[in-house]
């Protein structure tokens, strides 16, 4: 029996950038605003939304070059549509923004094709479960000790089994900050930290001695991704039951190949909103599924809840607290966790996500 094909017809994109509610910063970088490229991609009676969090430059490159290439497929055609995109940025460099840049019309045509078929995105996926685990994200360097405290403490009171703190910034302070996580949380909730690379191997395995002794369970970028090398030492020598991850600057399947080749990671990250959407992230839990290695959700919760719940190599999402305040303030729809987990919300097609325009018009830069 033949189809008719739903051909992809308008596609839209918009910029806003929110504030941050407190100065942020990691062991290598400062920020105080963060940007989200909103598509918006229809076809029949649906209209579909994606995003990414990005430099507003990802919004030209939709505009000009994958948007052309999208409209007039046919919606059921996600993979096609992806490898269309990927052609058309062959001379533009495939890391970064570009990889940035599909992930976001990627999204929007997974939600699309879900709104069409009207059922939730994981149904459309093939769920494997019906909730993810989350642990809450932030704990950042420019956190006064008082507010670093509230905030992982908050998540622990919520049933959030797992909480995760920025270091690197000064190692000597770090060690302090780590204590004092420790004793905020309690003895039941998992600590976890993120170096974001800025730690050398020898600095890196001395903290992790010392991390040990506040029960770290989770040390994500001890040094520099690009440092395989360096990331095969920690996790060779790391205390025993510390978890050394990274993978979140990943935009393409040769980077992930790369380091899992290496036995870098005893959990690789991967970030839908950087590896070039669901499409993208569905190839890189293959790669983990083929090494029975566990695969970590990077940011973006909102986005990465329904992929999560049908992806078995899955083990837990990021609720990192500057996305997840975004996502609720501009999505209706967006999940927030009970008892511990995120969990797709069935009775909506799709992601179960409707952009509050009017809410985001005060952010909006185009």
């Amino acid at each position: 029996m033949s189809r008719a094909a739903v051909a992809i017809g308008d596609l839209a994109v918009s910029t806003y950038v929110v504030p941050t509610d407190y100065l942020e910063s990691d062991g290598t970088f400062e920020w105080s605003k963060t940007t989200l490229v909103l598509v918006e991609v229809a076809a029949g009676d649906a209209r579909g939304i994606g995003y990414t969090y990005a430099d507003a430059s990802t919004a030209r490159l939709v505009a000009d070059t994958l948007a052309p290439v999208v409209r007039g497929r046919d919606a059921m055609g996600t993979a096609g549509a992806w490898m269309a995109m990927v052609d058309s940025i062959r001379n533009l460099g495939r890391p970064g923004i570009a990889s940035m840049a599909i992930a976001a019309v990627d999204t929007a045509l997974w939600d699309l094709k879900a709104r069409l078929l009207d059922v939730p995105l994981v149904a459309l996926l093939g769920a494997a479960r019906d909730r993810i685990l989350v642990y809450g994200s932030g704990g950042f360097t420019s956190y006064p000790e008082d507010r670093l405290r509230a905030q992982l403490a908050g998540w622990a009171e919520r049933g959030i089994t797992a909480v995760k703190m920025k270091v690197g910034r000064d190692p000597v302070a770090d060690r302090t900050r780590v204590r004092s996580a420790r004793d905020a949380i309690g003895s039941r909730v998992a600590l976890f930290v993120d170096a974001n690379g800025a730690y050398s191997r020898k600095q890196a395995l001395a903290q992790a001695e010392d991390f040990a002794a506040s029960r770290v369970t989770w040390f994500e970028e001890p040094v520099s991704s690009d440092d395989l090398e360096g990331l095969r030492l920690l996790r060779d020598q790391a205390p025993a039951g510390m978890d050394i991850a990274a993978g979140e600057y990943g935009y393409d399947l040769p980077y992930f190949r790369r380091m899992l080749e290496a036995g870098a990671v005893d959990v690789l990250q991967a970030d839908v909103s950087r590896c070039a959407g669901i499409t993208g992230f569905l190839q890189v839990a293959a790669l983990c599924a083929a090494r029975s290695l566990r695969l970590s959700g990077h940011c973006a919760p909102a986005l990465h809840t329904h992929v999560a719940c049908a992806v078995p190599a899955v083990c837990h999402l990021e609720y990192f607290h500057d996305h997840a305040r975004i996502e609720e303030m501009l999505f209706d729809g967006a999940p927030s966790p009970v008892d511990g987990a995120l969990q797709p919300d069935l009775s909506r097609p799709g992601m179960g996500l409707t952009f509050k325009t009017s809410d985001a018009a005060r952010f909006a830069t185009s």
